[in-house]
């Protein structure tokens, strides 16, 4: 009797589990939904009362004004190459500083690693005009190298790996140390092919975090044949004397897919990278 309760039990709160989680998703899905039901309707549609929740008459019309009329083509290749950049670069540099920070020994080690995770408290927005001066002296406004070198260092990065290299058995290193691997050959033939899920990890958080920038380059880029994809999605709003909010959201659905192939291709990485340096 007690062990058939106990079932009882256990099924109802996996019920309950399994409707919170779906309530919690749909309350998630909600404005991506509303913002995919908008980009089909005409004008009119979008603002007549009561509201029209389900598909319009100007689906093809939206996607095709926000792609050519707003150029969002040109802003998403732009926001694609400067993504994908500091992806790579980030990744690279990380993987050397984790390296570095784990299996070499000089003064102050840990006092390095400190201070780079001092840097996460500091947001770029203190270090706007300063990075803006600098940038400018050397020339690179309006183009992608403002876009891209500021950000190819990560702090994040740096302890993603080194925390995770920690975790590797140091016998791994004096073994290659033994068999004539350097450095260099001992994190490419060991160390990253133990580290494809923090890899990933790192990789889909930065490339979404480059994705949504705004701020720097709104205030570096001046010619729209360098700038990035939110700031062309807030230029659509700005060039309309009446917003047509149809074409907006179209722009702002077109603008949220490469992240979402991003992390459909990436999230059991992000998964497993965190899960407390468990590799599976």
């Amino acid at each position: 009797m007690a062990l058939k309760f106990h079932v009882r039990r256990k099924v109802r709160n996996e019920i309950l589990t399994h409707i919170a989680l779906i309530v919690v998703c749909f309350l998630v899905l909600v404005p991506v939904l509303f913002a995919v039901s908008k980009s089909t309707q005409t004008r009119a549609q979008v603002f007549h009362y009561p509201p029209i929740l389900g598909p319009g008459t100007a689906l093809l019309d939206n996607y095709r004004t926000a792609w050519y009329s707003f150029e969002l083509g040109m802003f998403m290749k732009n926001s694609f190459i400067v993504a994908l950049a500091v992806t790579f670069a980030k990744t690279i540099l990380s993987l050397l500083a984790g390296l570095a920070l784990v299996y070499f020994d000089y003064p102050l080690q840990d006092g390095v690693f400190y201070f780079i995770l001092f840097t996460l408290m500091m947001p770029t927005e203190i270090l706007i005009v300063a990075l803006f001066n600098l940038v400018s002296d050397l020339g690179w406004s309006n183009s992608y190298l403002a876009l891209i070198v500021p950000f190819m260092a990560s702090a994040t990065g740096v302890f993603l790996f080194r925390q995770h290299f920690a975790s590797i058995p140091g016998e791994l290193a004096d073994a290659a140390r033994v068999d004539g691997a350097g450095p260099l050959r001992f994190l490419w033939s060991i160390l990253v092919p133990m580290s494809w899920n923090a890899i990933g990890a790192l990789a889909l958080i930065q490339f979404i975090y480059v994705w949504n920038q705004y701020l720097w380059p709104l205030v570096i880029i001046r010619e729209n044949e360098r700038q990035v994809i939110q700031v062309g999605l807030r230029g659509m709003t700005a060039v309309q004397d009446t917003t047509n909010w149809g074409v907006v959201m179209a722009g702002a659905v077109l603008a949220m897919l490469p992240p979402l192939i991003v992390f459909i291709f990436l999230h059991q990485q992000l998964m497993r990278g965190f899960a407390l340096g468990q590799e599976k």
